[in-house]
């Protein structure tokens, strides 16, 4: 097996989300894969595998440190890029099909970009009074900030929260540890006419029971924009931003087809390549 460290949606490298993605790892376990996972404490490491699907190019098994997602947004473009690097050759030129457990995702190669189309939701529509209190809570969140409410479910069980403003999202103070597992997600505009439309925050319980910021978060983001561009919020095309509260700069291109797909895409940076890995044998 091989470990190749790949740095996702980030300005320039050192600057996105960091992603472990293993080559060859059919031998491996859940328990294994979820234990080296842990060990590695990035947000989500993933574990190339033969595709089962005749239409896809790979499949891939997406980790984070409390357990296994059927979909994640920077771990899908940094697997792409890691196969791409190691000699993947697409079926269909400049379009990859990535297999996970959300079913088929297709991801394009945009010049030094890749991006790819935001599943459907899994769940939407507005927060009940309850768990809109609850997510502000968590999050940090003045309830005066907010705009809308919404679940945004594409995998991870994302509750967006829209705010006022860019400031608002950036002045949110979240918990340190919630009561029970919770993903919220904070989007608020910055002034017309910056180069960066929208600012994102995502706040994800890790396997201790901490409530953790990511750095740059594409299932998120994916969602972000769906609900948008869905709202008439946004048209075209826009890009956000994300990570400045965790030392990042990430930058997400985010974009509406003619056919209403929504493509989510950023720019992936190899930090390292093929480190040989031990099988881990979790206690």
């Amino acid at each position: 097996m091989k470990l190749d460290l790949v740095d996702v949606f980030g300005s320039a490298p050192l600057k996105g989300n960091p992603l472990g993605v293993v080559h060859g790892g059919d031998g491996l376990s859940s328990a294994q894969m979820l234990a080296l996972t842990q060990w590695l404490g990035f947000s989500e490491t993933t574990f190339l595998l033969p595709p089962t699907d005749p239409a896809a190019d790979y499949r891939v098994k997406i980790f984070y440190p409390a357990g296994e997602l059927p979909f994640a947004g920077h771990p899908t473009l940094g697997t792409c890029h890691a196969w791409l690097e190691a000699g993947g050759a697409p079926k269909r030129e400049g379009l990859v099909v990535q297999e996970c457990g959300v079913g088929l995702v297709e991801v394009r190669q945009d010049g030094d970009r890749l991006a790819f189309a935001a599943p459907p939701l899994i769940k939407g529509g507005e927060l009940s009074r309850e768990e809109r209190a609850e997510a502000a809570r968590i999050a940090g969140v003045q309830e005066e900030a907010i705009v809308a409410a919404v679940h945004a479910d594409n995998g991870p069980g994302w509750q967006l929260l829209r705010l006022r403003s860019a400031e608002d999202v950036l002045a949110a103070q979240p918990v340190a540890r919630p009561p029970k597992r919770r993903d919220v997600g904070l989007a608020g505009p910055w002034p017309e006419g910056s180069e960066v439309a929208w600012e994102v925050r995502a706040f994800f319980t890790n396997q201790k029971g901490a409530l953790v910021e990511d750095p740059v978060t594409g299932s998120l983001n994916a969602a972000v924009a769906q609900y948008l561009f869905g709202q008439g919020l946004a048209q075209g095309s826009y890009i956000a931003g994300q990570g400045q509260k965790t030392g990042a700069d990430g930058i997400v291109h985010c974009l509406i087809d003619k056919d209403d797909a929504v493509w989510i895409g950023g720019r992936s940076f190899t930090i390292a390549r093929g480190a040989e890995v031990t099988t881990p044998n979790p206690a």
